[in-house]
Formats: structure tokens, C-alpha cells, sequence
């Protein structure tokens, strides 16, 4: 019996994870029967599709194309199943990875699953937290939520938000340590920054009177990986820091921490997609988690 739609998803697997192991793992099957039927595909296709080394697996051009079709056919197979028991209806099922910043994710991402699973009750979903970049490939990552420019062009994304920067600091670090009016009085002051690369180094004002922008250094003892932290350790009157504002509004509202410097501030606006690895027809459950995000933010 033909069961190329089986080889496809072994291979599709084996490719995605670089591995005929982890492949094998998960399809319960050993590694050598996932050679196996990679093997007899690449001998019906007549060509090489994966070079095996001893370390890892790497895609031949043959490869990479075969991988973006199967990957396209595979959703369509799964979609047809789905329109077919939903009596002609595409309803979303099956699992559905996210991945977003921790900030982010408490903020927005965890309050907004029950609704989705309220609508879409077959789908399975599997948050995680991080503020550090995934690859949605190799830790089989369905959408991961991104901010700032989109670097990788490889992926797809759809623009669901943005916000804008704030500088922040809590009413009791003020207190001790006087409110800054200039942005050269930062000089004078803790500043809580970022410890990964940014696109420019220090932070960015414009002159209220002229309209120009300006980058300044600023000083501090306290670097952190997330808007999150800098947050903590703004609440805990450590610093003064900046981080997009949707890190922060139940905190401005509720007084715990207050903006510094707005006449200075340039309305630096940071983007907010839904990242993930594209091709021309999306699985329905990704679709749908996508709108969702789009229509509540």
C-alpha cells in the first residue's frame, strides 16, 4: 500500500527536529526505521534530501524545497479532516504551542486562554514564557509573540498591537533621590537598562523645544533580560527604568510607579506580531489563534 503521506510526516519530523532520534521518539518508532523510510523516499524521488553526519542532519536544496511543500500538504490533510468530521465546517483542533515574553504573557497571553478555549474547545494549548528568542523550527514553536522589528525573513508575522515606551520610576525612588526635569539629570540617577544588544545603545529623547532626537547614555548598576524585571526593580525603588508601557498601566493607574520625562519622550512605538514559520495554507487552529489575538488586542 502507498503511504507517501507517512513518509512525508516522518521526514517532515526528522527535518524539523535535525534528528532521526528525537524523530523517532516521538513517532515511537526507532531510528533506524526512521532512516529507513527517509531512505526509501529519497530512492522513489530519485535524489538526496538530507545529509547525515554524525552530529546532526542538514537539509539539501532538494531538501528544503520538498520540506516546504510537504509541510504545506500535511496542513491541507489536517485541514480537510477537520472540515469533514465538523460537517464542512474548518474548526480549529489539536495542539497549539505559544510562545511570548513573560511580561507579555502574564499581561495579555494567560488572561485570554479561557476565552480561546471557550470558542475552540478541540484545541489543545501549550504556553511558555520566555524572554529569550526560540526557534520555532527546532522547539516546534506554532506562533510566538514578538516586539520591536522583525529580523528573520524567513518567518511570517501579522501586527497585533504596539506601545509605546515610558520612562518610569516608583514614587518613593523620586522621593529619595529628586525627580529628574532634563534628561542630563539622568546622569545623576540609577538607570535600569537592558543587558542584550539593542539596535542603538542608550536611551532616546526628543528636545521639546526643537523637535530633534537625541540618544543619550545613561548610568546605572542594574541591567536585566526583560521589561519585566526592570519593573520589579522600578517597583522596589531600585532605579529608573524604560519599557513599553503595556509592561506598566496597572502600575501607572494604581500609582505604584509614575512616568518621568514625557516632555522629552519621542513616542518610540514598539510593534507587537504574531511570529510563525509560514507557507501558503495555515493549519486552522494557528489561523484562528492568530484573528483571536488580533480582534482582543
Amino acid at each position: 500500500m502507498d503511504n507517501r503521506a507517512g513518509e512525508m510526516q516522518v521526514f517532515v519530523l526528522a527535518a524539523e527536529l535535525k534528528s532521526f532520534s528525537e524523530a523517532g521518539r516521538r513517532l515511537k518508532l526507532s531510528p533506524s526505521a526512521v532512516s529507513k523510510l527517509v531512505t526509501r523516499l529519497e530512492d522513489r524521488l530519485g535524489t538526496r534530501l538530507i545529509v547525515r553526519s554524525t552530529r546532526m542532519l542538514q537539509l539539501t536544496p532538494e531538501g528544503e524545497t520538498y520540506l516546504a511543500r510537504a509541510q504545506r500538504i500535511l496542513a491541507e490533510i489536517a485541514d480537510t479532516e477537520a472540515m469533514v468530521s465538523g460537517g464542512g465546517r474548518m474548526l480549529p483542533r489539536g495542539p497549539l504551542s505559544i510562545n511570548a515574553s513573560v511580561g507579555f504573557g502574564e499581561r495579555y497571553i494567560l488572561p485570554l486562554a479561557g476565552d480561546f478555549l471557550a470558542l475552540y474547545p478541540d484545541v489543545q494549548l501549550d504556553i511558555t514564557l520566555t524572554d529569550g528568542i526560540v526557534d520555532l523550527i527546532g522547539d516546534r514553536v506554532d506562533i510566538a509573540i514578538r516586539h520591536g522589528p522583525m529580523r528573520d525573513s524567513s518567518l511570517k508575522a501579522r501586527k497585533l498591537s504596539e506601545s509605546r515606551q515610558a520612562i518610569i520610576a516608583s514614587p518613593e525612588y523620586i522621593e529619595r533621590h529628586g525627580l529628574p526635569l532634563t534628561p542630563a539629570d539622568l546622569d545623576h540617577h540609577n538607570c535600569i537598562n537592558f543587558n542584550f544588544r539593542r539596535s542603538f545603545e542608550g536611551w532616546r529623547f526628543r528636545n521639546p523645544d526643537t523637535g530633534l532626537a537625541e540618544t543619550r547614555p545613561v548610568p546605572g548598576n542594574l541591567k536585566a533580560s526583560s521589561g519585566s524585571i526592570i519593573r520589579q526593580f522600578c517597583l522596589a525603588g531600585l532605579g529608573i527604568g524604560r519599557i513599553g508601557r503595556f509592561h506598566i498601566e496597572p502600575d501607572l493607574q494604581a500609582g505604584r510607579l509614575v512616568t518621568v520625562l514625557e516632555d522629552y519622550n519621542p513616542e518610540d512605538i514598539e510593534e507587537i506580531h504574531a511570529v510563525y514559520a509560514g507557507h501558503e495554507h495555515l493549519a486552522v487552529r494557528i489561523r484562528a489563534y492568530i484573528d483571536f489575538l488580533a480582534e482582543r488586542l
